[in-house]
């Protein structure tokens, strides 16, 4: 168990959500405040790879959060770039978290699961996980995925501990 509790940024990435519109937002703070977890911000920005990249260098170089959970920008039209701008940065990609969001994600949506490019991984020992900016995405993924590793990646990733032998 951590001893400090972990610090998360949760971020909207859309070109038109406000404060009022942004359900997905509210709905990823309400559950990880709900666990017990300590959300030290919440910001919209556009899905513009620029802005993306900066973001993440910004709050993990000013060591501001342990972890970062997105929302939006994950779907396969001209306008979504946050998949490109986020995998162009990790050092450490967390390949299993997309495929068990779109299999999850299976299970209410069909074939159309597979339009999603929900993705995670590690940039300056911050773990990043983003998902697509509905808020029934946000809650899937935040409660089936993101609340059951959050802790233990956060230490793997700062180097606090190693592999658990939890694994058959």
């Amino acid at each position: 168990m951590s001893e400090r509790p972990i610090r998360i940024s949760t971020v909207t990435i859309s070109d038109t959500r406000t404060r009022e519109t942004d359900d997905s937002g509210r709905v990823c703070g309400e559950l990880l405040r709900e666990a017990g977890l300590l959300v030290v911000r919440h910001l919209i920005i556009k899905d513009d790879p620029t802005y993306i990249k900066e973001l993440v260098r910004d709050l993990s170089d000013a060591n501001a959060c342990d972890a970062i959970v997105t929302n939006g920008g994950t779907g396969i039209t001209k306008r979504d770039n946050t998949h490109e701008a986020l995998e162009s940065i990790f050092e450490k990609r967390i390949d299993g978290f997309g495929e068990a969001f779109r299999r999850l994600s299976w299970d209410d949506f069909g074939p159309r699961a597979i339009l999603t490019r929900a993705t995670a991984g590690v940039f300056n020992g911050c773990v990043i996980f983003s998902l697509p900016g509905s808020p029934n995405a946000v809650r899937l993924g935040v409660s089936k995925l993101v609340l059951p590793v959050l802790e233990h990646a956060v230490e793997l990733a700062q180097g606090r501990t190693t592999h658990r032998a939890t694994l058959v």
